[in-house]
């Protein structure tokens, strides 16, 4: 026989859920508030305890509820919040495995492909996947064999709010670890996002690459163009997670493709200097500066990440001499039209003639003893003491070193030779 206080509580449970039954949207919004004010961060047993032993039957009626209406519903963050006071509570698996045999996880994924509902919505919808998420291995290929990769990717690259972005970034981390099966879906899923238009999205991918990348080995060919076009964004926080990202990408097999690439960005097509000329022309009583164009920002960011990349690696400044990278960023050095560009050119040029005298022979046959006299004196502002014919005469000049003689120096020195200096040696 259950006792008179136990008789009491069923009877209070059993007034509640009628009430909740017969209740329109107005009276369940209100017990949706009461509900969330009174059991957030509750456990297990102190839900079961408020509800006598009888917790997951609000939960069904909850999620039936959430079925019904998740397409149209006005107050679904409030039901989502609710469903996620069962989801977090400590000791209550079961309380999962109860939503999620109800396609819990898949109506959380449609929720963030309606453009119609809010974001707050659909961040409190990430917010119970990240629950799901959180429940181990299995959850997580549960929620990739969703397409939940390819769902938030989509909303991370489209979403206007900054903490419902950073919250699919924090969801998506999740799932590329301790994910073995799906981890490359997730990293291919990044990539995806790198092409859009917001440049938070961006940024939030590329930092997610770099935490993956030791996880992930390999990285797919696919990558080399997003990156590269990243380069080129007018936002320093993208160029910076986009410059992060490249050192761990060198002892993999898609560097060569890369340090390509880069070398070529130091070059931008003839076309786009002609136009930038002339826009420059054209707007000379414009009250406001142009905007740089994009092929000069990637050209600095290039220059950039090119002397960056040489410096950790001997190895890869030889490949990177055999590219061409020193005419290359002798052209970086002479746009006169974007200071960056000349200024990260220099310090790149600056390693290179350090590290390699033989660079410094070519480049001072190329250019003239008064233009390397003012390199040589001072490389990090030589670009402001060029007057426009020098810059041009810089831009046009052409360094032909054998592609074989950064190879024939590091054998040298491995056989004995003098070692390379790398203190200044003032003319």
């Amino acid at each position: 026989m259950t006792s008179v206080k136990e008789q009491e509580a069923i009877r209070k449970l059993t007034v509640f859920l009628q009430e909740w039954d017969s209740g329109h949207k107005v009276a369940r919004t209100r017990i949706l508030d009461s509900f969330i004010k009174i059991n957030n961060g509750k456990t297990e047993p102190e839900l079961e305890l408020e509800f006598s032993q009888g917790a997951s039957l609000f939960l069904a009626r909850l999620t039936a509820w959430l079925r019904m209406t998740y397409t149209h519903s006005t107050c679904l963050d409030k039901l989502l919040k609710s469903i996620g006071i069962f989801l977090s509570a400590a000791g209550g698996r079961r309380y999962l495995i109860e939503f999620l045999e109800i396609g819990g996880v898949m109506i959380l994924l449609e929720i963030l492909g309606l453009n119609h509902l809010k974001e707050e919505d659909k961040r409190e919808s990430v917010k119970l996947l990240q629950l799901v998420a959180n429940a181990g291995r299995k959850y997580k290929e549960l929620i990739c064999e969703s397409y939940g990769v390819q769902c938030l990717a989509e909303w991370l690259a489209t979403s206007t709010s900054a903490e419902a972005q950073e919250e699919a970034q924090v969801l998506l981390d999740s799932l590329g670890r301790g994910n073995p099966k799906y981890q490359n879906q997730v990293y291919k899923g990044l990539i995806a996002v790198l092409p859009c238009a917001s440049p938070r999205a961006q940024q939030l991918a590329l930092q997610t690459l770099g935490a993956m990348q030791e996880l992930v080995g390999e990285a797919p060919p696919a990558l080399v163009e997003p990156l590269l076009a990243v380069l080129g964004s007018a936002h320093l926080e993208v160029q910076h997670q986009a410059l992060q990202l490249l050192p761990a990408l060198m002892p993999l097999r898609v560097r060569p493709a890369l340090l390509a690439a880069l070398v070529a960005a130091l070059t931008p097509p003839r076309q786009a200097a002609i136009a930038s000329r002339s826009e420059s022309t054209a707007d000379q009583n414009a009250l406001c500066p142009r905007e740089p164009m994009l092929a000069y920002i990637q050209q600095a960011a290039a220059a950039k990440a090119i002397g960056i990349l040489a410096k950790e690696s001997a190895e890869v400044a030889e490949e990177l001499i055999q590219l061409e990278a020193v005419h290359g960023l002798m052209v970086a050095v002479g746009n006169a039209e974007h200071a960056p560009s000349q200024r990260h050119g220099s310090i790149s040029l600056k390693y290179f003639v350090h590290a390699f005298p033989f660079v410094e022979e070519h480049i001072k046959k190329a250019v003239g003893d008064t233009l390397f006299q003012l390199f040589m004196e001072s490389p990090e502002t030589w670009y402001t003491k060029m007057d426009p014919a020098q810059a041009e005469e810089l831009a046009s000049s052409l360094v032909d070193i054998p592609k074989d003689m950064a190879r024939k120096q590091s054998t040298e020195e491995v056989q004995g030779s003098t070692p390379i200096s790398f203190s200044w040696r003032l003319h």
